[in-house]
């Protein structure tokens, strides 16, 4: 039986998502995306830490040093509190805020011991992403479909022509070919450089003018993505994305291959779910981080899925000196 979490959890997790938005505020447009990461993931963890909950990081992008503060299996919190998992992006959209372009989130989920998968690990998934409205309609064979197909499906859901639909795709070569194939639909193109959490956000949340997710993004995003659509009462397909025999080897060793295809209620297996995200940059929470003398600023979001219940959280914050000089 899973532990049952505080209902005051969002309020919980919501302190380190805007912790790490006030540290990575600090950075905006500096070009320096090491030193935005470092400071955001410190603040978040100095957050967790304080929590009472006996918690542990489940995943984590392992591609630097930088990034070692929440690396997979870390305790966290004071161990006290109910036994759960941990996903943390303290910046999602690390290569938008050192350009200083909008769109990039601090973002957390908590859950139940146990209740988010654990894939082998490999870097990437492939993802489809859409929202409530459109939720009953999509199949597993979306994922192997031409993209065509599958815009004409959501077309229909929406009772919209698939020249109106929009699709967010992250600007990656290896998306070149999925990106020709959607603009030949007439369906309009979305991209970004990084950051597919906020796109999971843009597709769920109402009125973001973002209809559906493709593509492959970053393993990571993709199950807090999960988090945020279960809540919002989205649905979502994923698979497993190899970049090189090595990845293949390690995904057959865990049990799986690249055609396995995964629901969000199979990457995350439970309705006790916790999702808070902040805006660091403007976006679809509204205005970024701003400063203000002595003080910040901060819109977010958190989201609970047991209850569906969706809060918008404005806040003003006393940002204490040491800020100034941590960065």
């Amino acid at each position: 039986m899973e532990a049952k979490l505080p209902r005051n959890m969002g309020m919980e997790l919501v302190r380190a998502t805007e912790a790490s938005a006030m540290l990575a505020g600090q950075w905006i447009g500096r070009g320096d995306v090491q030193r935005t990461d470092q400071a955001a993931s410190q603040a978040m963890v100095d957050v967790f830490e304080g929590m009472q909950i006996n918690g542990r990081i489940v995943f984590d992008k392992a591609t630097s040093e930088h990034e070692q503060n929440l690396f997979i299996g870390k305790p966290i919190g004071t161990g006290d509190g109910p036994a759960v998992d941990v996903l943390a992006d303290p910046v999602d959209g690390s290569t938008q805020l050192a350009r200083g372009m909008p769109g990039v989130i601090a973002a957390a989920a908590v859950t139940p011991r146990g209740a988010i998968w654990q894939p082998p690990h490999v870097a990437y998934m492939e993802k489809i992403i859409v929202d409530a409205a459109v939720a009953p309609y999509l199949v597993d064979e979306c994922m192997d479909a031409p993209p065509a197909w599958t815009l004409s499906l959501i077309a229909r859901a929406k009772g919209v022509k698939v020249r109106n639909l929009s699709v967010f795709v992250l600007d990656r070569p290896r998306h070149a070919d999925l990106i020709e194939e959607i603009r030949s639909t007439g369906a309009h193109v979305i991209l970004r450089p990084d950051g597919d959490v906020v796109g999971a956000l843009m597709v769920c949340l109402p009125d973001r003018g973002i209809d559906v997710l493709m593509g492959v993004g970053g393993m990571q995003e993709g199950l807090l993505g999960a988090c945020a659509v279960k809540a919002l009462g989205g649905s979502m397909l994923g698979r497993l994305y190899s970049r090189s025999a090595a990845e293949n080897d390690t995904i057959s060793a865990a049990g799986y291959d690249t055609k396995n295809i995964f629901s969000a209620d199979e990457l995350v297996k439970s309705e006790q779910v916790y999702f808070a995200a902040t805006g660091i940059t403007n976006g679809p929470l509204g205005p970024g981080i701003r400063y203000r003398g002595e003080k910040a600023m901060t819109n977010s979001l958190i989201l609970r899925c047991e209850t569906r219940t969706h809060r918008t959280i404005q806040a003003e914050h006393l940002v204490e000196r040491w800020i100034e000089f941590n960065t």
